[in-house]
């Protein structure tokens, strides 16, 4: 498969479907002014539409230049973030004469957005051809990508109207995506048919992105992002050490990261168990969601069990707990730097497994709960014999004996999970490529 394409028709919808979906989105706009001041996620969602065509419009005035090509890159949360990331900092680095602009979705991305080296940071409004109009006017991209898979009908419909190149980076569908749906497809089909270039993380995404509509001469496989990303946060070390110097101990450490509740009932336990005989052992937990009920949980499961608790908020101050409850977020990518063996959340929930390659760039052997089937990482963790799966509370304890009492059988795993991040580096530079091919043609 290659990248280099004929021009791709302009994206079209069924003209119902796209009233439908027309009608749904202006719907939208309106809840948006709607909106409660205060609430969850939902309404923050809406909240943040107040107001944005204004703000984009008064960044064209203050800040683009037009002498200067711009690449726009959205990323819907914080996940497809971390696999734009390390595109965006290439680029920067080797095109410094461009604009970036950066759009996400979620509230959840917004802290994460203004941490990136971007011209233009903001939330993407919702997906009327009147919003797309006026971001398109007011950003004026050479090339619009997106991370990963979400894509937006009406606005690579108006792009590729005006001539905007697209593109799709870090492209993956899983085997029982719903997006393979035929309504998920009556929406989406003529976008991904639009794309100009895709890269596939594997030959297997790549053959199910066909099915998409994405145009085989299109796509191209490029990796994983993400890869980059882990590994670049893992080698510098010297930007975290005044976060983990507190935290540095001889004590074996287990760092358990993102969890559920439902993971907590099989690992909370073992742990106890594993206690009883490696009793200096330490752990080190970071809820995935910390909310003050969750935290509580793992405080009073402490507690009961006369362990020593800290809160990562308040240290140095009880830097040698037993138990170390890590209630921020933004955290957990360095913590991985103090264990010995993580557990990574996600395999005993519904949600489905979190980022397994965080700890396996600092060489540490990974263990996950039993839905762990769409993750393509675990199963390469799994393949090379650098991490295992947990199907319950006396299999996490046993994994976790014979790991932290032998430092060699431990450490041989590491490695392994080390070797399997290198052997997927590149990918930043081969999307970067894709983007920078886009700009020249």
């Amino acid at each position: 498969m290659h990248t280099r394409a004929a021009r791709a028709p302009v994206a079209r919808v069924n003209f119902l479907l796209g009233g439908a979906y027309e009608g749904a989105v202006q719907l939208a706009r309106a809840a948006a002014a709607l909106a409660p001041a205060r609430g969850g996620k939902l309404a923050a969602t809406f909240r943040a539409r107040r107001g944005i065509r204004a703000r984009y419009e008064q960044w064209h005035r203050e800040t683009r230049n037009a002498e200067r090509p711009l690449v726009w890159m959205h990323a819907s949360s914080v996940g497809e973030g971390l696999q734009a990331r390390p595109v965006l900092e290439r680029l920067r680095s080797d095109h410094p004469h461009l604009q970036l602009a950066y759009t996400f979705f979620s509230p959840s991305a917004e802290g994460f957005a203004r941490s990136l080296d971007a011209d233009f940071a903001e939330y993407l409004p919702f997906d009327s051809r009147g919003d797309a109009r006026v971001t398109l006017d007011a950003l004026s991209p050479r090339v619009l990508a997106f991370s990963k898979l979400d894509v937006w009908p009406a606005l690579v419909a108006a792009a590729r109207a005006r001539g905007v190149r697209t593109a799709l980076l870090s492209a993956t569908l899983a085997h029982r995506s719903r997006r393979r749906s035929r309504i998920s497809g009556a929406f989406t089909r003529g976008a991904y048919a639009a794309f100009d270039a895709v890269g596939a993380i594997d030959e297997a995404d790549a053959i199910r992105l066909l099915q998409l509509g994405v145009r085989e001469q299109a796509i191209s496989v490029t990796g994983d992002t993400r890869y980059d990303q882990v590994w670049a946060r893992a080698r510098h070390g010297a930007s975290r050490e005044t976060l983990l110097a507190p935290l540095r101990s001889e004590r074996p450490t287990l760092v358990a990261g993102s969890t559920w509740p439902a993971d907590e009932r099989q690992l909370l336990p073992a742990w106890m168990v594993v206690r009883g005989e490696v009793p200096g052992a330490r752990l080190i937990i970071a809820p995935h969601e910390p909310t003050p009920a969750h935290l509580r949980h793992v405080a009073r499961w402490a507690a009961a069990n006369t362990l020593t608790l800290a809160r990562a908020s308040a240290l140095p101050h009880g830097a040698d707990a037993d138990v170390i409850l890590v209630d921020g977020v933004g955290l957990l990518g360095d913590l991985y730097a103090l264990a010995d063996v993580a557990f990574v959340g996600g395999g005993f929930h519904g949600a489905g497994l979190h980022s397994v390659l965080e700890p396996a760039a600092f060489g540490v052997p990974v263990l996950f709960g039993p839905r762990h089937e769409a993750s393509r990482d675990a199963s390469l963790l799994l393949a090379a014999d650098a991490g295992a799966p947990v199907s319950d509370a006396s299999a996490i304890a046993a994994r976790l004996e014979a790991l932290l009492t032998r430092a060699d059988t431990r450490g041989a795993q590491g490695a392994r999970a080390r070797g399997v991040v290198e052997k997927g580096l590149g990918a930043a530079a081969r999307s970067s490529a894709l983007i920078t091919a886009l700009l020249g043609s």
